[in-house]
């Protein structure tokens, strides 16, 4: 195996040499980083080492072939092989499977924003990340962050007033940031319909809430005044319904849409607008009747009384107050189970009429006879007439229930076209819907929940001879 001591021999003698592809057209080595004792080039070495070991292994060959015998193919065959593999085993491809690896000094640093070298001088190191100094700058206003404290939210960094302002809750009463509580948390009430954010201590500092949606009064709206310690927001200030001339076209159309279930009220019952003190003296007169905390809104009278109504509607004045108002003394007198319908002036068309579906139903209980019942059925029973009302005039498409064929027949006939309402009034009557679902009192919430669920199951009309004869709900 004279050939192969001079393959080994030749390998002792040379450097050699990986070879990696380059991102031009022909192959580039890439020399392992060395240091040599002689001056001649890796090109120049490499060529010499290949041209010994071409001119060793021919010697070897040569050498073989001249005492081999012939037949001994098989055996040339072998030493072909062992050759070639070695020499590929030397000389690996030009082109690598995988392109190199760059390895770079230990303390080579890149900015995590400009991707360049961060050479020598002052960096910052945040969130795993080298920056220079100049680079590392706020998400938000783009100016660089020279404070020692910052802010982070996932990985943007900002100034600690622009991440306030664009993260810490506002009051949407007062318009500023909701502080702290004693803990450090940031707490504040909201409202669970129209979602407005606000301080805690303005439940307690006489800000003014809207007595018909109850959201809060804000410095971007002024509320106006009712004079009688309630306030109202413009929303609602828009379709309010002031006096009892006004109110009288949808008094009738609820009357119309009782008509179309089969529950005409054949009794002209007097519908009158009064004040929140007129409301107040009226209760007080009453033997029997359920109250609705914190405020009654409505009240179906049975007794002869003398109430203050609102003939004409009062105009708003300059600071925000309601002006010349008129009322006259109306003495009602008892001729049938209903003596009169009073509503609370000053609210929005959808719940003036969800308030008059409510006691219309009263006054329709007590002119068909039934007595006696809890407050938790008759309220119950109430709110379902009165939120079935407010779901045909807020939901498109709604159909009129029924209690009977007949009934379904004429509803298209007695029901009055319902004029275009706006985007603004749709709201208010889904919050109205929402107070009636959301009650939390036994009478009217709890009452509703399960009159409703009875009246979805066996119809409206066969629950209310169920409360005729049983006095309860069916289950």
């Amino acid at each position: 195996m004279r050939w192969l001591k001079k393959i080994l021999k030749g390998l002792n003698n040379s450097t050699l040499n990986e070879r990696f592809p380059r991102a031009g057209d022909g192959p580039t080595r890439y020399p392992v980083i060395k240091t040599e004792s002689n001056n001649s080039s890796p090109d120049e070495r490499t060529r010499t080492d290949d041209e010994d070991l071409d001119h060793a292994m021919a010697l070897s060959l040569a050498d073989k072939d001249a005492g081999r015998p012939n037949g001994f193919q098989g055996r040339q065959d072998d030493d072909d092989d062992l050759s070639r593999a070695i020499r590929e085993s030397l000389n690996p491809p030009a082109y690598p499977p995988y392109p190199p690896r760059q390895f770079l000094p230990t303390r080579y640093k890149i900015c995590g924003a400009c991707h360049r070298e961060i050479g020598h001088g002052h960096y910052l190191s945040c969130m795993g990340t080298f920056w220079h100094p100049q680079c590392f700058r706020c998400y938000a206003c783009g100016l660089q962050i020279c404070e020692k404290e910052f802010s982070l939210s996932g990985t943007r960094q900002y100034h600690r007033i622009c991440y306030k302002e664009l993260y810490h809750p506002r009051c949407d009463v007062c318009l500023n940031f909701i502080p702290t509580n004693r803990e450090g948390l940031i707490e504040y009430r909201a409202h669970p319909f129209w979602h407005q954010k606000y301080c805690p201590s303005h439940e307690h500092d006489g800000t003014p809430r809207c007595c018909s949606c109850e959201r809060m009064e804000s410095r971007k709206a002024k509320y106006i005044s009712l004079g009688d310690g309630r306030s109202l927001c413009l929303e609602c200030l828009d379709s309010a319904i002031m006096d009892t001339g006004d109110c009288q076209p949808l008094y009738h159309g609820i009357r119309d849409y009782y008509e179309g279930m089969n529950m005409k009220i054949d009794q002209q019952i007097p519908m009158l607008l009064v004040e929140r003190q007129a409301l107040n003296e009226a209760m007080e007169g009453e033997k029997d009747g359920h109250r609705h905390m914190p405020e009654t809104r409505g009240l179906c009278l049975s007794e002869e009384q003398t109430i203050s109504s609102i003939l004409k509607k009062p105009r708003i004045g300059s600071h925000r107050g309601l002006l010349g108002m008129k009322t006259q003394q109306q003495k009602l007198v008892r001729r049938c189970e209903v003596t009169a319908i009073l509503i609370l002036y000053g609210l929005p068309r959808l719940l003036t009429g969800a308030i008059l579906a409510h006691e219309l139903m009263h006054g329709w209980l007590r002119l068909k006879g039934f007595r006696n019942l809890s407050p938790e059925v008759e309220e119950g029973i109430c709110q379902v007439l009165s939120h079935m009302w407010l779901e045909s005039e807020v939901i498109p498409g709604t159909s009129m229930p029924s209690t009977s064929a007949a009934g379904a027949a004429s509803s298209s006939s007695s029901h009055p076209k319902k004029a275009g309402k706006s985007d603004t009034e749709k709201k208010l009557g889904e919050f109205f819907m929402h107070q009636i679902m959301h009650d939390t009192s036994p009478a009217y919430g709890g009452g509703f929940r399960a009159a409703n669920a009875a009246v979805g199951k066996y119809g409206l009309r066969w629950t209310l001879e169920h409360i005729r004869h049983t006095g309860r709900f069916p289950l």
